[in-house]
C-alpha cells in the first residue's frame, strides 16, 4: 500500500471515528442536561449536535474528495474538503448563536441547578472521549495534510474547552456560584464563533487557490536546486486541494542541451519532488538559462518572476 492509499484509509478512519464519538456525546449530554437544567451543559450539548452533523457531512466530503479524478474533474475533487469545511462553520456558528439566546433567556429567567455530581461525571466522560478524538484526528490531519479533518479537529477542540468549562462552572455551583454557569456558557459561545471563522478562512483559502506555506515552497527551491544540471527556476506558483498539492514552475537548463537531455533532466527533478512531496503533482517547463537571463535585462515581469539559481 502507497503513502496516499495510507493517507485515504487513515481520513475515512478518521471521519467515522467523528461521527461515532458526536453521538455518543450527544446521547449522554442529554441525560446530563435533562438531569441538572446546567446552562454550559445545554451549550455543549448543542455543539456536540452540530458536531454529529458536520462530522456526517464532513465523512462523506472526505470520501467524495479522494475520490480519484476523472473526465469531468481532472485536477480531482479535493476541494469538496473546503466546501465541507465551509458547512461546518456555518453549523458551529448556528450553535453559538443558539447557544447565546438561551444564555440570555437564563439572564432573565434563573433556575436552580441539579444533580450536579451527575453532570460532572458525564462531562468528565465527555472531556474524556473529545481528548482521545481530538488526538486522533491531529495526528491524521498531520499525516495526511487534510483540511477537513483539520476543521474537524479544530471545533472538537472547542469541545475540549467547553467541557472543562462545563465541569468548572457545575463544580462552582456547589459553592454557590450558580451564575458562573451562565457566564461560561455565553465564554463558549464567543470562542464557537471564534473558531468557525478560522475554519472560513482555510477553507476559502484552499478554493482561493492560495499559495503553499513559505517553509514548503523553501524546501521546493532546496530540492530542485539539489539536481547538479539545473541552473535555477523561476514562475513557481503552489496550491493545495484536499491532501492533494500541486506545484509548478519554469526549469533553467544549459542552453546546449538536447530536448532528450533536457526531457531526462526534467524527469529526475519531478523524481525527487515525488519522493519528497508525496502528494504532490509537478508540472515543469523546460527554459535555455540564456533565454532567461536575455529576459532578466529586458526587466522582470509578473508571468517570468524572479529566478532562484544556486547562484542567489
Amino acid at each position: 500500500m502507497n503513502d496516499l492509499e495510507k493517507h485515504k484509509k487513515l481520513m475515512k478512519t478518521a471521519g467515522a471515528a467523528s461521527v461515532l464519538v458526536a453521538i455518543t456525546l450527544i446521547i449522554v449530554k442529554v441525560v446530563a442536561w435533562n438531569r441538572t437544567s446546567s446552562v454550559s451543559i445545554f451549550a455543549s450539548l448543542i455543539d456536540s449536535g452540530m458536531d454529529a452533523l458536520a462530522s456526517v457531512i464532513n465523512l462523506i466530503a472526505i470520501r467524495y474528495a479522494l475520490e480519484p479524478p476523472d473526465h469531468q474533474h481532472r485536477y480531482g475533487h479535493g476541494k469538496a474538503e473546503a466546501i465541507a469545511g465551509l458547512a461546518q462553520a456555518s453549523f458551529i456558528s448556528g450553535s453559538a448563536v443558539i447557544l447565546l439566546l438561551n444564555v440570555f433567556d437564563r439572564l432573565m429567567n434563573p433556575r436552580e441547578l441539579q444533580n450536579i455530581d451527575l453532570g460532572i461525571s458525564v462531562m468528565s466522560v465527555s472531556l474524556v472521549l473529545t481528548i482521545l478524538l481530538v488526538l486522533y484526528q491531529r495526528r491524521v490531519a498531520k499525516v495526511t495534510g487534510s483540511t477537513a479533518l483539520k476543521a474537524d479537529a479544530l471545533h472538537y477542540l472547542t469541545d475540549i474547552l467547553s467541557n472543562a468549562a462545563t465541569i468548572l462552572a457545575l463544580y462552582l455551583a456547589t459553592i454557590g456560584w450558580g451564575i458562573l454557569d451562565v457566564i461560561i456558557g455565553f465564554g463558549i459561545g464567543l470562542y464557537i464563533l471564534h473558531s468557525a471563522w478560522e475554519i472560513v478562512t482555510e477553507s476559502l483559502n484552499m478554493l482561493l487557490d492560495s499559495e503553499l506555506p513559505d517553509e514548503v515552497k523553501k524546501k521546493i527551491s532546496e530540492v530542485v536546486l539539489s539536481h547538479e544540471k539545473v541552473y535555477g527556476f523561476h514562475d513557481l506558483r503552489t496550491r493545495k486541494a484536499g491532501i492533494q498539492q500541486y506545484v509548478q514552475f519554469h526549469l533553467e537548463l544549459e542552453d546546449e542541451l538536447t530536448i532528450i537531455d533536457a526531457h531526462v533532466i526534467s524527469d529526475e527533478v519531478e523524481e525527487l519532488m515525488i519522493k519528497n512531496f508525496p502528494n504532490t503533482e509537478t508540472i515543469i517547463h523546460i527554459d535555455p538559462k540564456s533565454v532567461y537571463e536575455r529576459k532578466a535585462r529586458e526587466g522582470f515581469n509578473e508571468t517570468w518572476g524572479q529566478t532562484i539559481s544556486k547562484k542567489t
